[in-house]
């Protein structure tokens, strides 16, 4: 049976939906809706919308919705970039740092029990083909 890249990326994608899923109620007690989390995640490697939209792949006005209901509940706030007083830097709040680091925990959790159900090894080979796919194109 040949396995093929659409085939692969299914059941990929199949797999994140359900330690998504299986963490949604976790993140809904912290506060975080899903997409909410993802660009809580993102942030400190992004501090800047645009680089943000473009890093997570989502439109930049979904951002701006993200950024403001985030804004709101106290995980993150924007200041004025000092090397470009036109530009807004976004930074996580003590309280955002605790929300990010609780909802990384319980979605570690929820893929730690899927991870148990392959040997060590297997594991490690994940691990190398996942970041063999990362690389960028030669």
């Amino acid at each position: 049976m040949a396995v093929d890249g659409a085939h692969l990326w299914t059941l990929n994608q199949r797999l994140l939906s359900v330690v998504m899923d299986a963490s949604s109620a976790e993140l809904g007690e912290i506060g975080l809706e899903t997409k909410e989390f993802f660009v809580l995640a993102e942030v400190a490697a992004s501090p800047y919308p645009a680089e943000l939209a473009a890093a997570l792949m989502i439109p930049k006005a979904s951002v701006t919705v993200y950024v403001r209901n985030l804004v709101a509940k106290g995980f993150m706030r924007r200041e004025i970039d000092d090397e470009d007083l036109r530009r807004h830097r976004l930074i996580l709040t003590d309280a955002g740092e605790a929300a990010r680091d609780r909802a990384l925990s319980a979605l570690a959790e929820e893929f730690d029990r899927r991870l148990a159900r392959i040997t060590p090894q297997d594991r490690t080979e994940l691990r190398r083909i996942l970041l063999e796919m990362l690389k960028s194109p030669q």
